[in-house]
C-alpha cells in the first residue's frame, strides 16, 4: 500500500508513516534482524533518496545490509542489491570513493550468484562505467 501512494504520485509525506508502521509491525514480530526488516529499511531509505534526504536514508541503508549479510552471508544477490542501494546514495552525494568498492563487491556478488550475463550484472558493470566517466574520479578499477 505505501509503494502506491509516492512513485506515481508524489506523496512522500502519506508514504512514509505507512512505512515506518510497515517497518515496526516487520520488527516486532520478526525480530530486528529478519530479512523481511532490511527489506522495509530499502524501502524507507528509498523513500528519503529520492526526496534528497540523504542523512536520513544513508543509516538505514547502512542497516538494512548489515542485516542481509548477516542473515543470508556474505555472497548473496540480496546482498548484492543492499551494497547496490548505498553505492547509489554516495555516487549520489558525489562521494565516489566511496560508492566504488560497494559497487565492485555488488558486481562481484552478481556475476558469482547470477552468471556474467545477468542484467543485474550489466547494471553494476554501468555503475562502474559512470564513476570511470567523472571527470573527479577516475581511480576506479578498469578506467
Amino acid at each position: 500500500m505505501a509503494f502506491a501512494y509516492w512513485p506515481c504520485q508524489g506523496q512522500y509525506a502519506k508514504a512514509e508513516p505507512l512505512y515506518q508502521r510497515a517497518l515496526a509491525i516487520w520488527e516486532r514480530t520478526l525480530g530486528t534482524e529478519h530479512p523481511d526488516v532490511a527489506t522495509s529499511l530499502n524501502n524507507l531509505a528509498l523513500l528519503y533518496f529520492n526526496q534528497g534526504q540523504y542523512a536520513k536514508a544513508e543509516p538505514l541503508y547502512g542497516r538494512a545490509l548489515a542485516i542481509m549479510e548477516k542473515a543470508l552471508g556474505p555472497e548473496r544477490p540480496d546482498v548484492a542489491n543492499s551494497l547496490h542501494n548505498l553505492a547509489e546514495l554516495y555516487h549520489a552525494q558525489g562521494e565516489y570513493a566511496k560508492a566504488e568498492p560497494l559497487y565492485g563487491r555488488a558486481l562481484a556478488i552478481r556475476e558469482q550468484a547470477l552468471g556474467a550475463e545477468h542484467p543485474d550484472v550489466a547494471t553494476s558493470l554501468n555503475n562502474l562505467a559512470v564513476l570511470c566517466r567523472v571527470g573527479r574520479y577516475r581511480a576506479a578499477p578498469g578506467c
